[in-house]
């Protein structure tokens, strides 16, 4: 259950980033309110998560997936260069995620 705290709040915080990137700069409502329910229930879930995860390994893990993720939805959705730089390094989060993740970051 706790890993899937962790997940449910890092698409929340994918979620979040989405709508500040579509409240273009607080200018619409709708997405600037979700920006900040987003953002509250994810920070509420990744404390969930931190009950029976060490915290150096869920926040990388939450950051490090969510980066990854909005780099990706940048890519796809908001039609963002996907240069071969961007795609590498997002190639590297994810290898930085899995050997986190191998490390045994639960307790």
């Amino acid at each position: 259950m706790t890993w899937l705290y962790l997940g449910l709040a890092i698409l929340l915080e994918v979620s979040g980033t989405t709508c500040m990137k579509l409240s273009q700069g607080f200018t619409k409502l709708v997405p600037s309110v979700l920006l900040f329910v987003f953002y509250s229930l994810s920070m509420g879930m990744l404390t969930l998560a931190l009950k029976r995860i060490d915290v150096s390994v869920a926040y990388a893990v939450w950051s490090g997936v969510g980066t990854a993720l909005i780099a990706t939805i940048g890519v796809l959705w908001f039609k963002e260069p996907a240069t071969a730089l961007k795609l590498i390094s997002i190639g590297l989060i994810i290898i930085g995620v899995v050997g986190l993740n191998l490390s045994g970051g639960a307790h």
